[in-house]
């Protein structure tokens, strides 16, 4: 199966533009915001700024693919809110490399724009989470200059030997085309990167945000004071129509377990799981709870602001 075919297919997202177009723009007409594009993001800055909102996008995804499926850029400029949408993708964990080339890029952006910083919050759909969560963790670690107020997810798979061991039972399954498709590149790449057998729970556990086998969140552990907001809608009769998935096969299942770890560790008031029910549709209209509409744009804008 050809590399590329597999990614477009990965999470089954569907074909995402890859166009980039770097340059920087004026303000659009009727609006007072400046709009900055080069290879690695477009920032979109407001004159006046009440926040600042970091978007990751899904793993075959860009800054547009972000822009198309997730209807919160005339939420955020309403309520003054600036917006980082990053092509940064194909990654479902980070290097060490990767998050100081990452947090060089961002606090490079906000410098170069003088955006200001003070309410910052992050955030990423499917392997867009993982990088926000591992990168927010990275970036309060260690004291960067940029501090994230806010966390939020939108059903990642977050628990990566529970992605591997769900791929190898849709193997088993062979039921959907596009699902084993998935699997196939979920198993050989998790095989390639962490090993095979339980020795390679060790390095799944050294790179996964979460891991539920061993309960561990060490690559998460450095969110005291982060507000964390997990979104998922678990959908169960979609996915046992449409690829033969139990509850215990699904990313929520995975999210709800790490909502109740996280509240142990930082509190209630610092976590919320929200679940959601249809809203997962995607731009062209196709019914799919694996999509960025699970999230209420507007309250979460809101929650940012305080309003």
């Amino acid at each position: 199966m050809n590399r590329l075919l597999i990614i477009s297919l990965l999470f089954f997202l569907g074909a995402c533009s890859e166009s980039l177009v770097p340059k920087t723009e004026g303000a659009p007409s009727n609006t007072d915001h400046i709009s900055v594009i080069t290879e690695d993001y477009e920032l979109v800055k407001t004159s006046s700024q009440e926040g600042f909102l970091i978007l990751f996008p899904c793993y075959p995804c860009n800054a547009e693919n972000t822009r198309t499926e997730f209807n919160i850029m005339d939420i955020a400029f309403a309520h003054n809110v600036s917006v980082l949408l990053m092509n940064f993708n194909q990654r479902l964990w980070l290097t060490d490399t990767e998050k100081m080339n990452l947090e060089r890029i961002i606090a490079t952006a906000v410098k170069e724009n003088k955006t200001d910083t003070d309410n910052t919050y992050m955030g990423g759909f499917s392997s867009g989470g993982n990088v926000s969560f591992l990168l927010t963790d990275y970036l309060k670690s260690s004291e960067s200059s940029i501090q994230p107020k806010g966390l939020f997810i939108a059903d990642s798979p977050i628990d990566l030997y529970a992605l591997y061991e769900n791929a190898q039972l849709t193997l088993k399954k062979n039921f959907s085309p596009v699902a084993v498709q998935e699997a196939n590149w979920i198993v050989q790449t998790s095989e390639t990167d962490f090993g095979v057998g339980d020795t390679s729970l060790v390095n799944f556990e050294d790179k996964s945000p979460y891991l539920s086998k061993t309960k561990s969140n060490r690559n998460i552990s450095n969110l005291k004071g982060v507000n964390i907001r997990l979104y998922s809608e678990p959908d169960t009769l979609w996915w046992k129509e449409n690829r033969q998935a139990e509850y215990e096969n699904m990313n929520a299942c995975y999210i709800q377990q790490l909502a109740e770890d996280l509240e142990r560790l930082y509190g209630k008031d610092k976590v919320e799981y929200i679940q959601t029910l249809n809203r997962g549709f995607r731009a062209n209209g196709e019914r799919h709870p694996h999509s960025w509409s699970i999230i209420d744009e507007k309250e979460l804008v809101e929650s940012m602001v305080g309003k």
